[in-house]
């Protein structure tokens, strides 16, 4: 029998990205030279928030996304943290409201109003203080309005409800710093990647581990939840120090279901999956390459579509919602890269080639919404249930009607599981201590400093005091 070459027909075969013209770019904007390993950029169907470079303190750009071209050096900010700002994410019901986390060990809840910030922002709405370090990820829960997680560097993730706005659970599982967290689909479950080379998958309720995976040969950077397939994908780094993905059964992490190297570039490969084309994007931190997949439900489970290449290189990348992409060109994925050299935003869109500009149902099918499913209560007290679909043909467009409104409370004592969190402090590293010593330092050089200048002002008064005594006018 003669060989044949095995055919995979797919109708995202000959997805291609298209970047925007440089007039629908964002240009002139001071992005962070922060080398956390965040995106520091976070879009929605309204607004594009970039973490930008600031002195003293820690501040976030809101551009409304009509607003392109070049933006002004005085575009007013959201400047209220006194540390750098880590991650921003916006509310997926409420679309302009934006959380916040800083090294200042704050989390912070936004308001931006309507057309956008006319001068600085100061005061947020909401501050929540629970943490004893720097703060590094939020994640908005997946079908629960004002349900917030917050990982930081005390190794703690806090879940925050903001009704009252105060942390009413703490996940205290991990042993180092948490990587990445990421949600299933109806948000039951919480996987997380931490430093210590651990893969977790967590009830967040209880705080539970279910599953654990020790990741020695794949030291896992990042991890994704795969939809509703009850699987994860990771990408990390093998022992041979190339870039890697790794495949796994969220019920036994036991071992990868496949590992697959990917090149052998040192920086971070951030993964994004697509519940509804069930394609898998990954892209490089410090190069200007996007590599797609197709996810399947059988072996070998990922199928190399394409590649997307640029040779400007991305410090980030914010995805725009499904409900916000354009339907009409057949766009199934946006975003928003984050060019650190050139000051630039740019959009760059994944489209299905169709030559038919009618609403394209197989490529579009019902997608999660802007209506949350529960409370916080409903969520807390147990119940577990899938986001409220929408069709993007018909209800694209609908703007939600939920209000955030922020409780009055008073600042005291963070009290949860029977532990004051502000009180119960880890012990530092040994960078925080050297970090702590050098400040320090400066500190006392900094008063010696000002005690010389008083010296020498002392003396020069006594001087002019002892000449005016011996001036002839005296005598």
């Amino acid at each position: 029998m003669s060989w044949r070459p095995q055919y995979r027909s797919s109708k995202f075969r000959n997805v291609y990205g298209k970047v925007a013209s440089r007039e629908h770019c964002f240009d002139g904007i001071p992005i962070t030279k922060n080398v956390h390993d965040n995106h520091f950029c976070a879009v929605n169907a309204r607004f594009l928030a970039i973490v930008t470079e600031s002195a003293g303190g820690g501040s976030f750009l809101v551009i409304p996304l009509e607003q392109t071209g070049r933006i002004e050096p005085n575009y007013p900010k959201v400047c209220g943290h006194q540390g750098n700002v880590l991650d921003i994410k916006w509310n997926p019901f409420i679309e302009n409201i934006i959380a916040s986390c800083s090294e200042d060990t704050s989390v912070r809840i936004w308001e931006i109003p309507e057309g956008g910030l006319k001068r600085n922002m100061t005061e947020a709405v909401l501050e929540l203080y629970g943490h004893s370090r720097r703060v590094g990820l939020v994640e908005w829960h997946p079908t629960t309005n004002n349900i917030l997680f917050s990982a930081g560097y005390d190794y703690k993730v806090l879940i925050w409800n903001l009704d009252i706005g105060e942390p009413v659970k703490m996940i205290d599982c991990h042993t180092d710093v948490i990587l990445c967290m990421s949600f299933n689909t109806d948000g039951s479950l919480l996987a997380t990647t931490c430093k210590d080379k651990k893969l977790r998958v967590v009830e967040p309720r209880s705080g539970r581990v279910l599953q654990e995976a020790s990741c020695k040969n794949h030291r896992v950077n990042r991890v994704v939840f795969l939809g509703s397939t009850k699987r994860l994908l990771t990408t990390g780094v093998s022992r041979w120090n190339t870039r890697q993905i790794a495949l796994w059964d969220q019920e036994d992490l036991s071992m990868p279901l496949i590992e697959e190297e990917i090149d052998g570039l040192s920086g971070l490969l951030f993964p994004f999956y697509d519940a509804d084309t069930h394609m898998l994007y990954l892209a490089g931190k410090g190069d200007g390459n996007i590599r797609y997949y197709e996810i399947g439900s059988e072996k070998p489970y990922l199928s190399y579509l394409m590649e997307f290449r640029s040779p400007a290189p991305q410090k980030g990348l914010g995805v725009m919602p499904k409900h916000g992409l354009d339907v009409t060109a057949c766009e199934v994925f946006r975003f928003y890269k984050l060019v650190t050299l050139k000051g630039l935003i740019e959009p760059i869109s994944m489209i299905v080639p169709r030559r038919s500009e009618t609403y394209q149902e197989d490529i579009y099918p019902m997608t999660p919404g802007t209506e949350p499913a529960l409370t916080p209560d409903e969520w807390l007290s147990g119940v577990n249930r899938d986001p409220i679909l929408m069709s993007l043909k018909e209800g694209y467009k609908k703007t939600s009607k939920i209000v955030f409104k922020a409780p009055v409370r008073e600042k005291r004592s963070v009290v949860v599981n029977g532990i004051d969190l502000l009180e119960n402090v880890p012990p530092r590293t040994e960078n925080e201590l050297l970090r702590m010593f050098f400040r320090q330092q400066d500190e006392i050089r900094r008063l010696k400093d000002e005690l010389s200048q008083k010296d020498i002002r002392i003396r020069q008064l006594q001087l002019e005091l002892k000449n005016l005594r011996n001036s002839p006018k005296n005598n």
